[in-house]
């Protein structure tokens, strides 16, 4: 891929607001697209990947609640839950989640597909400017009232 260059000068009077939206908008559609090629939504994977990291650990609920904050598609959580019960990717003992064999196997697809997006959206992006690019929207989000902090 190549890249026109401008001057520095040129690119600190860019419009933070477009070039973070745009940003947001295709990496979110990238993972978004992805997602559904194994007929998931981004809350599916969140889900998916909670469960898998702490199996046996999370509840509909408290799950639910530490997930919602992130979420801009006014998610019907129950119904996730649901489908993923029903696909067989998902069991619920005493009202704790675990994923079964199936679950965790299409987790594993999906983050594969996950971390090809990635890939694809930091060619030609090190380590150092990508940390300094999330901590400069870090700042602005913190100068601008939001949490600037990193999520658990």
């Amino acid at each position: 891929m190549t890249i026109k260059e401008y001057p520095q000068a040129q690119l600190a009077a860019q419009p933070i607001g477009y070039w973070a939206r745009e940003a947001a908008h295709l990496a979110i559609g990238g993972l978004r697209t992805a997602l559904a090629e194994e007929h998931l939504t981004q809350p599916h994977w969140w889900i998916l990947t909670h469960i898998a990291a702490a199996p046996g650990h999370w509840q509909r609920t408290t799950l639910t609640a530490k997930l919602a904050p992130y979420d801009d598609q006014d998610t019907d959580f129950p119904t996730v839950y649901d489908d993923l019960t029903t696909r067989g990717w998902l069991t619920e003992t005493n009202g704790s989640l675990t994923l079964t064999p199936t679950g965790e196997a299409g987790r594993l697809r999906a983050h594969h597909r996950n971390a090809e997006v990635h890939a694809r959206m930091r060619q030609g992006i090190d380590d150092t400017a990508y940390a300094a690019t999330i901590d400069t929207l870090r700042h602005l989000v913190a100068n601008l009232g939001g949490n600037g902090d990193l999520p658990d």
